[in-house]
């Protein structure tokens, strides 16, 4: 399967520096198709609170109406595609440090609730489990073939179907990035 991808321009890149719209993006990329309502009682927030998000979400293309969805009163919307990949900053360095401030403190979140629920995981879901690291000293382009490498990999699992015993979503989170005080003292 092919996944679709968007890469976002400056003003995407600060539409989903927002905390709110990442975890809303999230669900509805996991879950599928939600309304405003929907989402606001799984976040805990109120109906405008998401209503703005996603109309903001709409605006940068992220997210589309579902018109296949509902009652005609309504609005339900589904991600417009499967995954978000940044390449470069696009000009706008400032945009770029936002949103991947907002995507680390994401990671950190998922990884300390995934931390709290390991204990109780069944074992065969505990041995597939890692939170490993591995310093390598590589030039840039090296680098980027080492990431391209692994999201190809990643891209190349077949998915199994939802209804496959014992599946689960399951997060591959790659962090590449020179080792800080290396590159920049």
């Amino acid at each position: 399967m092919e996944l679709t991808s968007v890469s976002p321009d400056p003003a995407g890149l600060k539409a989903l520096a927002h905390p709110l719209r990442l975890r809303m993006l999230g669900m509805l990329r996991i879950d599928g198709p939600a309304t405003a309502t929907g989402l606001a009682e799984r976040l805990s927030v109120n109906t405008g609170a998401t209503s703005y998000h996603l109309r903001q979400l709409a605006q940068h293309g992220f997210i589309v109406e579902d018109v296949d969805q509902g009652n005609g009163r309504e609005r339900w919307w589904r991600a417009a595609h499967e995954s978000t990949r940044t390449k470069g900053d696009g000009g706008d360095t400032e945009a770029m440090s936002a949103y991947i401030h907002a995507i680390a403190a994401f990671y950190a979140e998922q990884q300390q609730r995934a931390l709290i629920e390991y204990p109780f995981l069944p074992e065969e879901w505990s041995r597939a489990t890692t939170l490993s690291d591995w310093v390598i000293r590589l030039t840039p382009a090296r680098a980027q073939a080492l990431r391209d490498y692994l999201g190809a990999e990643i891209h190349a699992q077949e998915e199994v179907p939802e209804d496959a015993e014992g599946s689960a979503h399951f997060v591959v989170q790659l962090s590449t990035y020179p080792l800080p005080g290396e590159v920049v003292p």
